[in-house]
């Protein structure tokens, strides 16, 4: 996929299988059409893990850094709604990172996403940026895979605790980031035992504490998806047709 605006926010957590049913019904139906109606979300998308059955990853796209501390985002995230308060004791190990998209390579939503989390050694920081860009236009090409991407955190210096902040505690954060997508998850894997192993990310400069996850397309959402629901809702409202009928979902 390619990453639509300047700026992103990504996001990992667990969530225990037994609030799992409810947190889907929720961040799907509320908080997503919540998120996308800020000024400046581009898009979102939720991504279920492969390998740990309790864990997410969440990302969303925003058109300029700025976005990050503008009313619209921090007016929501200091008044959840009480379906909000309910849900975010139950995000667990969260890691919240507030990035810059320095690099972004491909084009459409791929159902295979490898993130993998890493930090540049001392005095490298440049070197690991120019290497890791290079590589990641081309593997955006390769057959299997449909983007790269490379963000890097810079947590905006005014960021205070929110209120969703404070239900949840304390949240982590990544350094820098690496997104890989693809229609093929074994194409993914490939390139996660090779180019872009930790023994190959070592080398071209990062330090050896790397995490790569590995997720599966569970939901994805822009705010013309919520526009044409919510148009599609008021229609039915109109005409008398119950919002949500199997009559509605049938003939379309």
């Amino acid at each position: 996929m390619s990453l639509l605006g300047k700026a992103a926010v990504a996001m990992w957590w667990s969530v225990r299988p037994e609030q799992r049913a409810e947190f889907g019904d929720w961040h799907s139906h509320e908080h997503f059409p919540e998120r996308m109606n800020i000024p400046g979300f581009r898009r979102g998308s939720r991504w279920t893990s492969t390998t740990d059955a309790e864990g997410f990853f969440v990302l969303y796209e925003l058109e300029q850094y700025e976005v990050l501390t503008s009313k619209g985002y921090l007016d929501r995230l200091n008044a959840p709604t009480p379906w909000s308060t309910k849900m975010m004791p139950h995000h667990l190990g969260m890691v919240r990172s507030q990035c810059r998209i320095v690099a972004s390579f491909g084009g459409g939503v791929a159902t295979s996403l490898a993130t993998i989390r890493l930090s540049p050694d001392v005095g490298r920081e440049a070197e690991l940026q120019k290497q890791l860009s290079g590589m990641l236009g081309a593997l955006a090409r390769k057959p299997g895979l449909t983007g790269a991407h490379l963000l890097l955190t810079d947590t905006p210096r005014t960021s205070a605790p929110t209120t969703e902040q404070q239900i949840r505690g304390k949240d982590g954060a990544a350094d820098w980031i690496v997104l890989l997508s693809g229609y093929d998850a074994d194409a993914v894997d490939a390139v996660i035992a090779g180019q872009l192993s930790p023994s190959s990310l070592h080398a071209a400069g990062a330090r050896e504490d790397i995490m790569i996850g590995r997720y599966r397309l569970a939901f994805t959402m822009t705010p013309q998806d919520v526009a044409a629901t919510q148009q599609t809702d008021d229609l039915q409202k109109k005409s008398g047709t119950p919002v949500g009928s199997a009559a509605c979902r049938s003939s379309s």
